[in-house]
């Protein structure tokens, strides 16, 4: 398997095609109930994005956009179905979380619902901790928030 891994913004035509598979997927699980996360899926404030190509097609995604001032928020991570269990979304994880370190964050947060279990599984083996639900998700049953300390 030939991998190559780009860093990007929101704007690349590659990351656009995966998260819609992403929405196309997270309106099989939820229906009706998915258009209430719409709006805070929005990806024209990202600016940091991480494509995974492989064998030169893309294969996995993710960004993250300045939640606090030393805190981010992992939004879009995707890997398309015939890419995963191949360990792509932990390295899309990895190297978002490098790209925060760097840039001199110290937290990530994130949302995930609680229909993907998938995701929550693999945000607790990638650290990630339980919390209350902060800003827009506050009140929202369907959602769960966790955090991680990057240092």
């Amino acid at each position: 398997m030939n991998m190559e891994i780009i860093r990007t913004d929101s704007k690349n035509s590659d990351f656009l095609k995966l998260i819609k598979l992403l929405d196309d997927d997270l309106n099989g699980r939820y229906g009706e109930l998915q258009k209430q996360f719409d709006k805070h899926n929005k990806v024209d404030c990202i600016n940091d994005v991480i494509v995974i190509y492989k064998d030169k097609l893309p294969a996995a995604c993710g960004g993250f956009k300045e939640y606090a001032s030393d805190t981010i928020e992992l939004k879009r991570i995707f890997v398309a179905k015939d890419s995963r269990r191949q360990g792509l979304s932990k390295l899309v994880i990895k190297e978002l979380e490098e790209l925060a370190r760097k840039k001199g964050y110290r937290h990530a947060v994130l949302e995930t619902g609680k229909k993907q279990f998938e995701a929550i599984n693999l945000y607790k083996n990638a650290g990630y901790s339980e919390i209350q639900n902060y800003g827009p998700y506050i009140g929202n049953n369907n959602s769960i928030c966790m955090k991680k300390e990057l240092y």
